[in-house]
């Protein structure tokens, strides 16, 4: 597995980015991959199934210069950006037994993290439908894109945003795993309390990574750019629903 320390300052390129690395494992034969990054600018950030007036403060996203984007895979809408960590698994469906299944990889790539934060101390547990956990609360999301050979799954967690922030831009979901129990946001999330500098040697070490012993993947600019003008950067993708 190679990885990729690589942040665009818009977040359509990042999403781009991620699609990009997904489309290159598994028609270009550039394998697995680990990406993190971390953005400077809030953006909402809807599932490709996502309802934007559903599941966003519109109005005032656009009147504070919020960004709002929809990203390929499914899974909830989430606020991005400073104080958020972000994570990107790209593996073929044969990389470890009951990968085939969406339940089943996307349990794979969550308690390979939760394992590797333990060691830092915090009681974490997979929940719900995808999310990392301290206690009853939730402190990281997960979504996935399948391909025929490979899959990928984003992780977003929360290491300093603001949970008032995140309910002033984004709505609460109307589907919502049975332990949230209707809680508010600022309720039912929390932050993990570890630097972007620590959880990036807890990435690592979650995928063998660790003590520098890895191969860099190289960054997909021209396909990126191409997923931003086509698709990303499109309104009629963004407001589709």
């Amino acid at each position: 597995m190679r990885f990729l320390d690589h942040t665009y300052e818009k977040i359509e390129a990042n999403l781009a980015l991620d699609e990009a690395l997904l489309i290159g494992a598994e028609e270009q034969g550039a394998g697995a991959v680990l990406r993190v990054w971390e953005p400077s600018g809030l953006a909402v950030v809807l599932g490709a199934s996502g309802r934007l007036r559903e599941d966003v403060e519109v109005e005032l996203c656009q009147a504070e210069g919020v960004a709002i984007a929809r990203r390929a895979s499914g899974g909830g809408t989430v606020l991005v950006g400073p104080g958020t960590f972000n994570v990107t698994v790209v593996l073929p469906v044969d990389a470890a037994p009951g990968l085939e299944g969406v339940h089943g990889a996307q349990n794979y790539v969550l308690e390979r993290l939760a394992r590797a934060i333990r060691t830092r101390g915090p009681g974490v547990e997979v929940k719900g439908h995808g999310d990392l956990t301290v206690g009853d609360r939730k402190f990281g999301g997960s979504a996935q894109r399948r391909l025929k050979r490979f899959f990928l799954v984003h992780v977003s967690i929360l290491n300093g945003l603001s949970l008032e922030t995140i309910a002033r831009y984004t709505r609460q979901p109307k589907r919502q795993p049975a332990y949230r129990g209707e809680r508010t946001h600022e309720s039912f999330l929390t932050g993990l309390r570890l630097s972007g500098a620590e959880l990036r040697d807890v990435v690592r070490e979650a995928w063998g990574l660790e003590g520098g012993e890895f191969e860099e993947a190289p960054l997909p600019e021209g396909l990126t750019r191409r997923l931003v003008a086509e698709k990303y950067g499109e309104p009629g993708w963004v407001e589709r629903l």
